[in-house]
């Protein structure tokens, strides 16, 4: 075979697809089935074999278009409705490997992988689906458990220099698949299996990513939720073991865990947020006991020294002042808290304010959300974006209302909502109006910039009714907003606005100083005649 760089490319794509596709599976099963027969019927015409794509027409119930990326395979498409991978791709596939190929081999391969019919020489040199086996039959072994996770994680996602990024939840999905099937029978045993799987395997995905240099952007739009979904059932495994009676037997699996949980804080540099995450949750929920935090805490410090220069300690630091807090060095903790930067440590301090206010420890959450609202500020500027501003805001402000009612705080909930404006409009909007303090009511809406007629109805009776004066600040800056705008449409508007006005002095008794105000307004805006046409047809003023 002749062996040229679409050749190659070609041979690439067909072990990606041999690895995306489990013939345990019974859906991938009929999927390959239903491509041969298309492929075996001579179905595929047109057929094209460029450098890196494929193309070609299947004549099936009707006929279809089918365009094969090389390089990247979840860029194929087909002109059919399907969704994904589809059995006229699988058909163009196997007529273009059988250029430079045995289709039949292909398939048998695929069927009984090769690297399943080698005999084990040994328990290390087991195939990972071997090794899985094993685990369900053998007694639990942390070491062996780890193995053979790491084993079948490198032999599904990590044998190729390259892998795509969107290619990568198919296959976590098999490799998840394998290690679910051999979780040991016992019911507790199953769940400490799991959990150390989502622990070993979190890591093995985060290094990964790194090693094939997938950027944050390329993570969040192809995978990141398989973070989030481990984060998820880790909390669960996490919650389910801790509220159980340990056996003495899961000692050293739990000595070994809080290694490899310690390990998730610097086996890649980016994810830090979710690395952070279940760190976190572990050791709230899990690692309960008093020594193990007084341990982790020293090995925090060691690792923190050992660190490279071009190693992140954020998450090691983080880590150290959340040990603390659980441990309850409130005072130590605080201190290394002033020691970062807003933007590294406020999404944090929110979690931690949530922590204590669960333990009701009020005494220890005060401190916290005031050294929070001196930094919030500048996270805020720094985080951008209305939407992640307003999200932010809007969870800190639920976090702190705890802590604020329990100890009856009015004042440093208020605090927070000014600290936090403009994106704590709403609910500082409706504490002052349930409040009734207008005026401030009044003010909050000039600051934020909204238009008389933005503002709901009901709330403009109420305010008219119980402060009207409230509201002339607020028309007069509307008026003026549409007077600068210098059109007829706004001048219209600008005397709807000045009619309001003339309501409301004449209700307060201020006609006087009405008449002063129009009077001043129109020679100030002698020049602009389309606005004194306006006021005259209106009957502002006089013809």
């Amino acid at each position: 075979m002749e062996s040229t760089p679409a050749n190659k490319l070609l041979l690439a794509f067909s072990d990606e697809m041999r690895e995306l596709l489990n013939p345990n599976a019974v859906e991938d099963a009929k999927l390959i089935q239903k491509g041969l027969i298309l492929y075996r019927q001579g179905m595929v015409q047109q057929l094209h074999i460029g450098d890196e794509v494929i193309t070609a027409v299947v004549q099936d119930v009707t006929p279809v278009k089918v365009r094969l990326d090389l390089d990247f395979m979840a860029m194929s498409e087909c002109s059919c409705p399907t969704e994904g991978l589809c059995r006229h791709q699988l058909a163009v596939f196997f007529s273009a490997y059988s250029k430079v190929g045995s289709v039949s081999d292909w398939v048998t391969d695929w069927r009984e992988p090769i690297r399943e019919k080698k005999a084990a020489s040994g328990w290390g040199m087991q195939t990972a689906k071997d090794l899985i086996k094993a685990n369900g039959m053998l007694k639990p072994d942390y070491s062996r458990w780890v193995h053979s996770f790491e084993v079948s994680f490198d032999t599904l996602l990590a044998s190729k220099k390259y892998t795509s990024p969107y290619v990568i939840p198919e296959l976590f999905g098999i490799y998840k698949r394998r290690i679910q099937a051999s979780a040991p029978m016992e019911q507790e045993w199953r769940l400490l299996y799991e959990l150390v799987g989502i622990v070993v395997s979190f890591r093995k995905l985060a290094a990964l990513c790194e090693r094939l240099g997938h950027d944050e952007d390329t993570v969040r739009r192809a995978y990141l939720h398989l973070f989030h979904n481990l984060m998820d059932d880790a909390e669960d495994l996490a919650v389910k073991i801790g509220v159980q009676s340990l056996p003495f037997a899961f000692d050293e699996f739990i000595e070994k865990l809080k290694d490899d949980a310690l390990e998730l804080l610097t086996c890649s540099s980016g994810l830090e947020y979710e690395r952070i995450y279940l760190y976190r949750l572990l050791w709230v929920h899990f690692f309960k006991k008093k020594p193990w935090r007084e341990e982790e805490l020293l090995k925090i410090q060691t690792r923190l020294k050992e660190l490279q220069d071009w190693e992140n300690p954020m998450p090691l630091m983080v880590a150290g002042v959340h040990i603390n807090l659980l441990h309850g060095n409130d005072k130590t903790a605080l201190k290394l808290v002033g020691q970062f930067a807003a933007k590294e440590i406020a999404p944090y301090m929110v979690y931690w304010i949530d922590y204590l206010s669960g333990l009701k420890a009020w005494r220890r959450v005060g401190p916290v959300i005031e050294l929070f609202l001196q930094k919030v500020k500048a996270y805020l500027e720094d985080l951008g974006g209305y939407h992640s501003c307003t999200t932010f805001a809007r969870n800190a402000l639920r976090s702190m209302a705890p802590y604020c009612a329990e100890i009856d705080r009015v004042d440093l909930y208020e605090r927070a909502l000014l600290a936090l404006l403009p994106y704590s409009f709403g609910e500082y909007e409706y504490l002052l109006f349930e409040r009734g303090q207008y005026d401030r009511w009044g003010e909050l809406q000039a600051f934020v910039g909204l238009d008389f007629y933005d503002l709901p109805k009901d709330r403009l009776k109420v305010v008219e009714k119980e402060r009207p004066e409230v509201l002339l600040a607020m028309l007069h800056q509307t008026a003026q907003r549409e007077i600068d705008q210098k059109n007829r449409g706004s001048y219209r508007l600008a005397v709807r606005h000045l009619k309001k006005l003339r309501t409301l002095y004449k209700k307060l008794k201020r006609v006087d100083d009405w008449q002063y105000f129009l009077d001043t307004l129109m020679d100030r805006t002698k020049r602009l005649r389309a606005f004194h046409e306006e006021c005259r047809r209106s009957k502002l003023i006089e013809g």
